[in-house]
């Protein structure tokens, strides 16, 4: 890789251990992405939050960098693993709850802003068509690249965190222009949330770093999420493009017998004992069309409901949270479905949900089964 004299220096240690540690990061990222110089980047989002994901290791490593480590551009966080307002409602043992506030008093020393949440897209202004960014959450690389024109690749939690302490990032894959030289031709009518997130699940399955898709009409916000959700939960894919591509694409279908063979590998329970929303977490649009489908009706069983605090707080202001906990929510702020230790199968044994990347981490790292069903069938058949 081509570096800078400035990078070379702090290559060398000369700008200290901190910013030696994070270019070595880059250095071997870059080296292994054929990346062939560091760029700068304006926007990091990071992973690495959640003490069920990094534990004791990544606790004591945060605790020990934010003594000197600052981050030099706007720095974002992913959900950690409860709501502080509500955490002794859910059994959590007090190691799990200090060690987790102390990776949160990490990341704010470093000047990170902790908005917990795994939908930057939805809480912070988007910067103009073509910024760099360094995204380690999936589905928010997927987001940025596929509907907001930034420019990310998939990152993970520790190249992430050394963009944000040097403000570069390797050039390379979807920091380029990249092509894809495959197209997904979308074959399944009438197509909800969950059936877009099954198409996502399979796409990021047969995608390289990017795909196309074709037969695909107009989505709702919640489907796009799904989609992102879906595409980062089950390989390296990271981004998509609209259309047929060029001639020289394969092509491939995804239609029913594709889909049904998704559900059926992750659709594990015939019913839940309580029902999840907000994996990715839900933003303000989605909430109040929750609180309108929820008018005069009540969930007959516990539904937890993840989003970002920002949005909590606005929809408490607006008075969806008083309706919403009227029909039975538990509203939860700074957390979300995935890898939650809210969500145990020491008493849980299944959960109900719309989202197919909830449905992939509760059964694989919550290790509890999963019902699979739609937002409007979650409506019908779970209120009354």
């Amino acid at each position: 890789m081509e570096l800078t004299r400035e990078e070379e220096s702090a290559l060398k240690g000369e700008q200290g251990e901190i910013m030696q540690m994070a270019y070595r990061i880059l250095l071997a990222t870059g080296e292994a992405t054929d990346a062939d110089k560091l760029i700068p980047i304006e926007w990091a989002h990071l992973s690495g939050v959640n003490y069920n994901t990094i534990g004791d290791a990544g606790e004591e490593f945060l605790s020990g960098i934010s003594k000197n480590a600052r981050v030099k551009v706007k720095t974002t966080l992913n959900p950690m693993g409860f709501d502080i307002d509500n955490v002794s409602n859910y059994g959590l043992d007090d190691n799990f709850i200090s060690k987790q506030l102390s990776i949160r008093k990490s990341y704010e020393t470093m000047g990170v802003t902790p908005s917990f949440s795994c939908i930057p897209y939805e809480i912070f202004d988007i910067p103009k068509g073509g910024t760099q960014v360094s995204f380690a959450e999936s589905n928010a690389a997927i987001h940025a690249n596929s509907f907001d024109n930034l420019k990310t690749n998939k990152e993970s939690s520790f190249s992430a965190l050394a963009s944000a302490i040097t403000g570069k990032s390797p050039y390379s894959s979807l920091r380029k222009e990249d092509s894809p030289n495959i197209t997904i031709r979308m074959k399944v009518d009438n197509p909800n949330e969950l059936t877009y997130g099954m198409l996502g699940f399979f796409a990021g399955k047969v995608g390289n770093n990017s795909v196309n898709i074709s037969g695909v009409g107009e989505m709702d916000r919640r489907s796009c999420k799904a989609l992102c959700g879906g595409m980062g939960t089950s390989g390296t894919c990271a981004k998509f493009l609209f259309g047929d591509g060029d001639s020289g694409c394969e092509k491939v279908d995804f239609d029913k017998k594709e889909m049904n063979e998704i559900h059926d590998e992750l659709n594990t329970a015939e019913k839940g004992d309580l029902i999840t929303l907000g994996s990715p977490q839900l933003g303000l649009e989605e909430i109040s069309e929750l609180t309108g489908k929820l008018k005069g009706r009540s969930f007959k069983k516990r539904c937890m409901i993840f989003c970002p605090r920002t949005v909590k707080e606005q929809a408490k202001k607006i008075g969806y949270t008083n309706e919403l906990e009227r029909a039975g929510c538990e509203i939860l702020a700074d957390c979300c479905t995935c890898l939650t230790p809210l969500i145990s199968k020491d008493n849980i044994d299944s959960v109900t949900t719309n989202s197919i990347k909830g449905a992939y981490y509760l059964k694989n790292s919550n290790g509890v089964d999963v019902n699979l069903k739609s937002l409007s069938q979650i409506i019908k058949d779970e209120t009354r």
